[in-house]
């Protein structure tokens, strides 16, 4: 028997009628078409599938997507409206990013850390990408990209408008 949920993505309402089974991953690529949230390794381990629940980093490939129903998501396309978020920027400036398939993930574990610490350490961010899996990078540059993404976002929204 399906259930009729409403979910807020990215800023638009969504209704639907699912399989009380069906992931929220599986919700927000098959369904919605929102394919910047990557399936990986179904099980929680790599991060790919991470998205913002409610402004907090959650794997979606072990959620429900009746559990987010009347709840609020940001999926990677809805970081950024017309430009590059600054974290989006700090990936690209500091080359925290080769293949791509992790940077979905670890921009929006980025963005959670971020939005509870402006400043964080090298340890504090280190353990927020901690769920995270990249093949690719050896991590350092990403550490770097979230290390430059805070000094941005920490500038006036005057001077960083200015700075483009």
């Amino acid at each position: 028997m399906k259930k009729r949920i409403t979910v807020t993505i990215n800023g638009s309402q969504h209704q639907s009628e699912v399989e009380p089974r069906l992931l929220l991953v599986h919700y927000l690529r098959d369904v919605l078409g929102l394919t910047g949230t990557h399936i990986g390794c179904e099980t929680s381990l790599c991060g790919a599938c991470t998205v913002l629940l409610e402004g907090r980093a959650v794997k979606s490939c072990t959620m429900l997507a009746v559990q987010a129903d009347r709840r609020s998501l940001t999926t990677i396309e809805g970081l950024a409206a017309s430009q590059l978020h600054p974290i989006q920027e700090g990936f690209w400036e500091e080359h925290g990013l080769q293949c791509g398939f992790c940077t979905p993930g670890m921009i929006l574990c980025s963005h959670d850390l971020l939005g509870r610490h402006s400043n964080p350490s090298e340890e504090q961010i280190r353990e927020s990408i901690n769920g995270n899996l990249c093949r690719c990078t050896g991590y350092q540059n990403i550490v770097a990209a979230v290390r430059h993404a805070a000094k941005k976002m920490s500038k006036p929204a005057a001077a960083r408008a200015g700075a483009r």
